[in-house]
């Protein structure tokens, strides 16, 4: 009897709730806080995986809805702001937040279906060319003073409009402490540095969203106190530590660079300030990551960005300057200053360019912020994307190692001074942006290479006959999701291998047995690569022209195939391309796996050519990243990979030559792997192998 798929139309009914729970949403916007723009609610409990986390992630950060750029200002754009912290008397320190005050705040309920104002995690990640994976299992600790009572929800409110997985305290991924490492006991409310929390773990959020948090809170904005909550921070196991605040310098602050900052093998970053030219402390500390400001805007440039330094006036900009009391390490050499200079590195900084933040309790919702409050953070999640440093580093000293991984800034000035770079960009080092912005994560790594790992998948032993065209799949991944480029060596005679997509493709023209070799390598350095023999025969023989598979449209139901329970069926919520029956596979809107395979023998001097039709519809939105993925494979060779971006109404053939396998049997295999989300189904019918 042919098998009915009840479960199936689950599926059909799956795609109609995907098309009605928007509107849905909508409709209970004004009586509740509702996520804007597609974003998706935060759940309370940690997803199932990192895994499925992380694709959560990476979907938010490449969605092209979310890669809308919401302009606020321009570069240097002189706009009102409000300083959230005064200025720090003796021994003590200020925060640097400022929060633009001509752009009206507004609750979550309010946005309605709008985006809020400012740079979104999507923006960041494209201006500095950052992986949309990277940082599971890593912390990012932020260190401010005084206490933020709603830091856990007002994150949990930025996440889940970006569409980011939830980072609570609850799956763990969020800790809330005091300088002391209590979790219960915390410092004084403060509505200045409450701001400054939002900015700070924000940021952290948008450049590092698979990162945990720490927010550290010392009892007070002295010295001593930040100095304990910096400590805490290490202890708690954070191996990068954000700081958005500083003050003068003295000459007592070189006995603090040894007591709070000397902490090998930890990240931190310093905010350089935002008063223009002139030395900020810690940022001159020599164990730190001293973080200047740019103005950050789209341009028609091949980067799609462009910056200069962050100044708005006399009194207002990024901070830089020459140290007079601590002492240049030996990894910084610029020689007009004798002891340490600032800054190392930069980013957004410019309010006018600035950054999209939510807080309720030092603000009133979504708003726009800008300082090098907000440079600090974005550095520290970058230096979480490139991995943990050396157990012995100052990573302070990485990005002078790879300057070449940074995008130079080369325009504006921070104010006046007897030595230019001091205060003025140009090509190379300067003291407003140091060398740079990211431009990807290498510059902020140890070693010759970022620390990715790149994995070429081996496709095994190949034969081929003369004048057979081959199309061969090379799968590799790269541990921080960069992008890869392919290549090779030994091929066959006729064949070439795509640079950017890893296809080898072509006539093979020469008989032989040839040792290949495929590599894929990311813009980092670090390379992965794979070697098999791949075997070319002459063509030639005799051969009676036969269909070889068996059931080839299906509708015998599940003889000569096997499947996965269901995935051969006359379900009704897809059409077969001929007769009732044909395969299905996934379409489910969560996680799952579905296969179809037949094992066939090709007979010797047989050319051969495997033909089907696909179908393929999906719930999908996007129309760069696949998310669902159907391969197609005879034995170990990997003919196509298909997913949710070839969704199109309709059968379209496919045709695969098949010679290369004359004289042996090989397995036909089709493997459908869907994710947590949104369904893609792939549907095969009337399929074919004919020899001649």
């Amino acid at each position: 009897m042919r098998e009915s798929r009840p479960s199936k139309r689950r599926r059909s009914l799956r795609r109609l709730l995907t098309a009605t729970v928007p509107a849905l949403a909508l409709t209970v916007a004004g009586l509740m806080a509702a996520p804007v723009a597609g974003a998706q609610s935060a759940p309370d409990t940690a997803p199932s995986s990192h895994a499925t986390r992380t694709t959560q992630n990476a979907k938010a950060l490449t969605d092209p809805q979310r890669q809308t750029f919401h302009a606020t200002g321009k570069a240097g754009q002189k706009v009102p702001t409000q300083h959230l912290c005064g200025t720090a008397s003796a021994g003590h320190a200020s925060c640097f937040a400022q929060r633009r005050t001509d752009i009206r705040q507004r609750l979550a309920s309010a946005l309605a279906a709008a985006a809020p104002s400012g740079l979104s995690p999507a923006n960041l990640h494209s201006a500095y060319n950052l992986p949309s994976t990277g940082g599971s299992g890593l912390t990012v600790a932020v260190v401010d003073a005084y206490n933020d009572p709603n830091a856990e929800s007002d994150l949990a409110t930025y996440r889940s409009t970006y569409g980011l997985s939830a980072c609570t305290k609850a799956n763990g991924c969020f800790k809330q402490v005091s300088q002391t490492g209590s979790t219960t006991s915390l410092p004084t409310n403060d509505t200045g540095w409450a701001g400054e929390e939002a900015l700070d773990i924000d940021m952290v959020s948008a450049v590092c969203p698979n990162c945990s948090i720490i927010l550290v809170e010392a009892n007070s904005a002295t010295d001593s106190d930040l100095g304990t909550a910096e400590n805490e921070a290490v202890t708690l196991g954070a191996k990068f530590v954000s700081n958005s605040w500083g003050g003068s310098e003295s000459s007592a602050q070189t006995g603090e660079d040894t007591q709070y900052f000397k902490h090998p093998g930890v990240a931190i970053t310093v905010s350089a300030g935002d008063s223009g030219y002139g030395a900020e402390y810690p940022a001159t500390s020599q164990y730190v990551t001293a973080v200047g400001g740019t103005a950050l805007t789209t341009a028609s440039n091949s980067r799609g960005w462009t910056e200069s330094v962050w100044n708005t006036s006399s009194t207002e900009g990024t901070g830089s300057g020459c140290s007079a009391y601590d002492p240049k390490p030996s990894w910084q050499t610029d020689s007009g200053c004798s002891k340490r200079m600032e800054a190392d590195v930069s980013a957004v900084a410019d309010p006018a360019t600035g950054v999209a933040v939510y807080d309720t309790y030092g603000g009133s919702g979504w708003a726009v912020y800008g300082g090098t409050s907000a440079s600090a953070p974005i550095i520290a999640g970058v230096y979480a994307l490139a991995g943990t440093p050396g157990s012995g580093d100052y990573p302070a000293k990485y990005p002078y190692s790879h300057t070449s991984n940074l995008y130079d800034v080369t325009s504006g000035s921070n104010g006046s001074c007897s030595t230019s770079y001091f205060c003025t960009a140009g090509t190379g080092y300067d003291g407003p942006t140091g060398w740079g912005t990211p431009n990807g994560t290498a510059a902020f790594s140890s070693g010759s290479s970022s620390g990715n790992t790149v994995t070429v998948t081996n496709p095994g032993n190949q034969s081929t006959t003369t004048g057979g065209s081959v199309s061969l799949q090379i799968h590799a991944t790269d541990s921080a999701g960069a992008t890869l480029t392919y290549s090779a060596t030994g091929l066959p005679t006729g064949l070439s291998i795509n640079s950017s997509t890893g296809l080898i493709s072509g006539t093979a023209s020469t008989a032989g047995t040839y040792s290949t070799t495929v590599a894929a390598k990311d813009a980092t350095g670090a390379s992965g690569s794979a070697s098999f023999t791949w075997t070319v025969g002459s063509s030639g023989g005799t051969c009676t022209g036969a269909q070889l598979l068996g059931n080839p449209g299906f509708e015998s139901g599940n003889t000569t195939w096997t499947a996965t329970s269901g995935v051969i069926t006359n379900d009704s919520g897809e059409a077969a391309h001929g007769g009732s029956y044909y395969a299905w596979l996934d379409g489910y809107g969560s996680s799952h796996t579905d296969t179809l395979s037949q094992s066939v023998t090709i007979p010797s001097g047989c050319k051969a050519k495997l033909t089907f039709y696909l179908h393929i519809d999906t719930a999908e939105t996007t129309t760069s990243t696949q998310y669902d993925k159907l391969t197609v494979t005879a034995g170990s060779t990997t003919l196509a990979t298909y997913s949710n971006l070839n969704a199109a109404s309709g059968y379209t053939q496919k045709s695969f030559d098949l010679s290369s396998f004359a004289g042996s049997t090989v397995t036909l295999k089709f493997s459908g792997v869907e994710d947590s989300s949104l369904q893609t189904s792939f549907v095969v019918d009337d399929t074919a192998l004919t020899t001649s």
